[in-house]
């Protein structure tokens, strides 16, 4: 067995058991949890991630075939990935908010769709990084095609407004899906489909697990391109592919666990987040860029040289984003709209 593996298995076993975990304080809950309990929770999750990318750091083996510290590049990239990764899930949140409040879906409905949604989110991170990651490593050119992809998520994200991106009425599926079936009119019913007078109908949050599934692929589209640039150094990389494989496989599914506790925090602390899709933005507009001047050798050397440079640049903008949102205080109108 090699020590790859055995981190494989320590992941796989930290992912089960703070996703139960994670599940069950959801499932257990009485009432509405707190901010202050769901940022506690949060708080906690985070810690975790962080703590197994330090891990990497200080403890994965060296490759003696290697030119620089093994474990210092992938602690490095997978605390920068990971960072990277939770900033979009935590946008993506919000994007969810905006789904069930336009769809009118109940509070008690509502953790029934976010768990569901996180694990449509898991599986098809995994599948578009083995693709992606595979196809890189085969086709090193593919990656300049990754880096338009970002920097055109970065321009779409900045000045293109919410309300237009998640519209519920407007997705395919939905359309497809209300054409086919009759629309069961009760907003809280609980379950997808619902038989009476002999026949059967797709209910409200059917319809929102078909948004939230749909919307889960552009997420998954948008974010795997930005953990490859994390991850990937070029065509001569100090670390593996199975080892780049580790790394943004792990830094994604961390960046989704806790999602649940975080989901009932949001709504109260959402004015802490109010410049987060900007700093996201400016965060993947860096990675893309990084990834199309990867074409010119001294550029592709120096965040080879220098791989804390990028962990640098995602935190201090998320920082910068997090103490603008603190310092600017929001209209009241604007706040009114949101909350309502």
């Amino acid at each position: 067995m090699t020590s790859l593996t055995l981190w494989w298995i320590a992941f796989i076993a930290i992912f089960i058991v703070v996703y139960t975990i994670d599940l069950y304080v959801a499932d257990h809950r009485k009432g509405t949890i707190s901010v202050k309990t769901s940022l506690r929770w949060t708080g906690v999750w985070i810690s975790i991630a962080l703590l197994f990318g330090l891990t990497i750091f200080f403890f994965f083996p060296q490759n003696p075939d290697a030119v620089k510290n093994t474990a210092q590049e992938m602690g490095l990239k997978f605390i920068a990935g990971y960072l990277t990764e939770y900033s979009l899930s935590v946008d993506n949140l919000f994007v969810f908010i905006m789904i069930f409040s336009m769809m009118g879906i109940s509070a008690q409905n509502q953790p029934k769709l976010l768990k569901i949604g996180i694990m449509i989110s898991i599986v098809l991170r995994i599948l578009f990084i083995l693709v992606g990651m595979g196809l890189v490593a085969r086709f090193h050119w593919i990656i300049y095609i990754f880096g338009v992809i970002l920097v055109w998520t970065a321009y779409k994200m900045t000045f293109t407004d919410e309300d237009d991106q998640v519209d519920p009425k407007s997705n395919l599926l939905y359309k497809i899906a209300s054409k086919l079936f009759p629309i069961y009119e009760d907003e809280h019913h609980p379950k997808f489909f619902v038989k009476e007078n002999g026949r059967r109908y797709i209910t409200v949050i059917f319809l929102a697990l078909l948004v939230i599934g749909s919307t889960d692929i552009l997420f998954a589209f948008d974010s795997i391109p930005a953990i490859i640039g994390v991850i990937q150094e070029g065509e001569q990389g100090v670390l593996s592919l199975s080892e780049e494989n580790f790394l943004a496989i792990s830094s994604n599914v961390f960046a989704v666990m806790g999602l649940i506790s975080l989901f009932f925090a949001l709504k109260g602390i959402m004015g802490m987040f109010r410049f987060l899709k900007h700093g996201v933005s400016f965060i993947l507009l860096f990675i893309g860029l990084k990834m199309l001047l990867g074409f010119f050798h001294p550029v592709e050397e120096f965040f080879k040289a220098y791989s804390w440079v990028s962990l640098a640049v995602i935190i201090l903008t998320l920082v910068i984003s997090i103490v603008l949102s603190s310092v600017i205080k929001e209209k009241p109108g604007k706040k009114a709209e949101i909350e309502k």
